[in-house]
């Protein structure tokens, strides 16, 4: 993985927006839940400042309650359109009103143990790519349930680590499936992570996007993206972040952060 360089040495490149919202369906409220002392964004918040590549952090928020609780910690937030499609039209608006930021990196909310790590490793992948317009990360799968699971979004690439396509069906398809296939290295199959790095003009570009069918079959956004021809750039981690999609998430999320 990339050394992270000083803020101080880029502080006009790169920027973290977490998209956040709170009309989750699995789990109502998710980024306000405090069982730690602290709230799930505040975690997130907290986690995404230790990377050292960007410049700052803000939370970009659909409602007045989250503005105020982003606030109250001490965050920086920034009200969005309550009618914005997706966490990436989130991104794309704060990156309209910021013409000296580069790079735009969409962290999840309810991912609360993101690596600061991970986040200087993304904007280092397409600072360093000139044909991609996004990077993203991903991590092997080394587990037959997490490969066949449909939330689990699986990522293939080609030689120079650009995506071929994303499904939530198991791609590789293994036509003569053997499990030792989970343990080869390097890995045969990789689990995509939520983290994205845009430059800004994608960004300001989105909005002209139209939904593939691939997007639409699949549920998927960054299926849009490889339908209209841009690159997106892969790069690969060793484990994946724990996000928070239900009750047992935030248990075990809870119970790792308790014990620490």
């Amino acid at each position: 993985m990339a050394q992270p360089i000083s803020r101080l040495q880029i502080h006009r490149t790169s920027y973290i927006v977490i998209p956040a919202r709170l009309a989750s369906t699995r789990l109502p409220r998710k980024l306000l839940l405090q069982e730690t002392g602290k709230s799930v964004i505040h975690h997130t918040y907290e986690a995404a400042r230790g990377a050292s590549r960007p410049l700052d952090v803000c939370v970009a928020v659909d409602d007045q309650e989250l503005f105020q609780h982003v606030h109250n910690f001490g965050g920086t937030a920034i009200m969005t359109d309550p009618n914005a499609a997706s966490g990436t039209d989130r991104v794309a608006e704060i990156a309209s009103g910021m013409p000296h930021i580069d790079i735009f990196v969409n962290v999840q909310g309810d991912e609360p143990e993101i690596s600061g790590r991970s986040i200087d490793y993304v904007i280092d992948i397409l600072e360093n790519d000139p044909l991609a317009d996004i990077a993203t990360l991903a991590a092997p799968i080394r587990c037959e349930e997490a490969l066949r699971d449909p939330s689990c979004v699986k990522v293939v690439c080609d030689e120079a680590r650009h995506a071929l396509y994303f499904s939530r069906s198991p791609i590789p398809c293994v036509r003569d499936w053997n499990a030792e296939l989970l343990s080869h290295d390097p890995p045969f199959f990789h689990q995509h992570l939520g983290i994205y790095a845009y430059r800004r003009d994608f960004l300001l570009k989105l909005s002209k996007l139209p939904r593939s069918p691939l997007e639409k079959l699949e549920n998927l956004e960054q299926l849009r993206f490889l339908s209209s021809g841009h690159v997106i750039a892969v790069g690969v981690v060793d484990h994946p972040v724990q996000g928070i999609d239900t009750a047992d998430d935030y248990r075990a999320f809870v119970k790792r952060t308790l014990s620490r």
